[in-house]
């Protein structure tokens, strides 16, 4: 390890010696700190990056978890992690040692966090974001505790604020998305991509990554494979949100005969995406669509919500619902319990018929 003035340049360059995981010895070279010391902390730094220190500053170890994550995660996933680290924990904890930051020191932040605003829209944060912010805080502490030594997750003390699910779902009637989809008539591409929506239950990544291959219009089935996203202006297309989201939907025959006649006539070809626009455009059409038929605004994803009320609403169990869905039947169970309103006075009657008490 040595810090050493260059002749040429006047500054100062650092050569130091480590290993990798594997175990091999390499050497880091870095050019061009302006003083001895700034290049001897740089130096410290990076061994303890390199040797997986707990006593590493956060924002280094911020870059080294997000190498650690970055392969297993999807492009879409990792960017919004990244971007929530950058922007909402390096700027307060970046220069603490990670072995340093207190249950205390998270708990203030927390506190300035639920109070904090949104800079595009002058609103506080949604409860629900919030708690995604909890979780990234928890995951980066989470993982030095299983792969680099530190002692202890300090929000194991604190807690997390916020809401999983702090956003009101909402839901139309059949009769409110009829006059809904009336009102976009006059656009064939929004009008049959909402038909989709609405009548299949999918997510919008999964509608935008269609192409003609993953429609069976013979059986009247739908595949979904793959979902979707606009990332930094490219589209990319990737495997849909978990592995249980591999499916197959089977249709109503009338909205098979319309996706048909859609692909027909818009002259979709193998391999090209049956709806060619972002989730903007739908965002556009909901509100175009809600201002005209006077129903009332929901968020596109409500559709996916609005499906599910009206197979619960036929009968169908939390297994049927969810295998249609791409979930767990517990997660079905647990988001739309409150769907559900007969299961616990059918409870109580069947418990009261074994009773046997004349009552």
């Amino acid at each position: 390890m040595s810090v050493n003035r260059n002749p040429k340049t006047g500054l100062w360059d650092v050569q130091v010696w480590y290993r990798t995981y594997e175990g091999a010895r390499k050497k880091k070279h870095r050019r061009g700190f302006k003083t001895k010391s700034a290049g001897r902390d740089w130096e410290r730094q990076f061994l303890l990056r390199a040797n997986g220190s707990p006593s590493m500053s956060f924002a280094d170890f911020v870059g080294l978890y997000k190498e650690d994550v970055r392969p297993l995660l999807k492009r879409n996933t990792f960017l919004t992690k990244a971007h929530i680290l950058d922007t909402k924990l390096v700027p307060v904890f970046g220069e603490m040692k990670l072995n340093e930051i207190t249950p205390s020191d998270v708990l203030r932040w927390q506190g300035r966090l639920g109070d904090a605003t949104n800079p595009k829209t002058g609103r506080k944060y949604s409860m629900t974001y919030v708690r995604t912010v909890c979780n990234q805080l928890s995951a980066v502490f989470n993982h030095a505790c299983r792969y680099y030594g530190l002692g202890e997750n300090p929000m194991r003390q604190v807690g997390k604020i916020g809401k999983r699910d702090a956003d009101e779902m909402q839901i139309w009637t059949v009769e409110e998305y009829g006059c809904f989809s009336e009102a976009i008539m006059d656009k064939p591409q929004a009008f049959t991509a909402f038909e989709v929506l609405f009548w299949t239950g999918i997510r919008e990544g999964e509608l935008l990554a269609l192409t003609p291959g993953d429609f069976d219009f013979r059986k009247g089935l739908l595949r979904i494979t793959k979902s979707y996203q606009r990332i930094r202006g490219e589209d990319v297309i990737t495997p849909p949100k978990t592995p249980k989201s591999n499916r197959v939907i089977a249709m109503p025959d009338g909205l098979a005969e319309e996706v048909e006649e859609y692909i027909a006539l818009f002259g979709v070809g193998d391999g090209e995406r049956v709806f060619p626009f972002t989730k903007s455009f739908l965002y556009r059409e909901m509100g175009r669509g809600c201002k005209r038929s006077g129903v009332k605004r929901i968020r596109v994803h409500d559709l996916r919500h609005s499906h599910v009320s009206l197979l619960i609403d036929k009968g169908f169990t939390a297994l049927a619902i969810a295998d249609r869905l791409g979930h767990e039947a517990v997660d079905v169970t647990y988001r739309y319990a409150h769907l559900f309103p007969s299961v616990q006075r059918d409870m109580a009657d069947a418990l009261q018929n074994l009773r046997g008490d004349g009552k």
